[in-house]
């Protein structure tokens, strides 16, 4: 079996930085959870950083089928009975973002707030 050059081991030990870098990030976003359940959404509003990052949970504890949906955010996600999945939210600006599940129509929406450091 021949060495592996120096060149390319140099750039595997650099690209395992880097992607080992990007997971750490990841883990670091803030955790907002939003919990559904029987046409249920908790909390009704809720808080979040304008212009950083972050993660909703999503969890369905409820014994039907949701789904997650904003169209101002752009985002939706199917959830069955039991199961907890995430959004990631790049970054948003400054106001209110209404979301609602999709397969309880009567439930109002729910919204995020997307808050500046300090705001209130």
């Amino acid at each position: 079996m021949q060495a592996m050059p120096t060149c390319a081991r140099l750039i595997s030990i650099v690209l395992v930085a880097v992607l080992s870098a990007g997971t750490a990030q990841a883990d670091e976003d803030p955790v907002f959870v939003i919990e559904f359940a029987n046409g249920a959404i908790n909390p009704a509003v809720l808080d979040v950083p304008a212009g950083s990052r972050f993660k909703l949970e999503l969890r369905n504890s409820g014994a039907d089928p949701i789904e997650f949906e904003s169209i101002e955010l752009r985002k939706e996600k199917v959830l069955g009975p039991g199961v907890t999945s995430f959004i990631v939210i790049r970054r948003l600006d400054p106001g209110e973002y209404r979301f609602f599940d999709d397969f309880h129509p009567d439930t109002p929406p729910a919204r995020l707030v997307a808050r500046e450091a300090g705001g209130q």
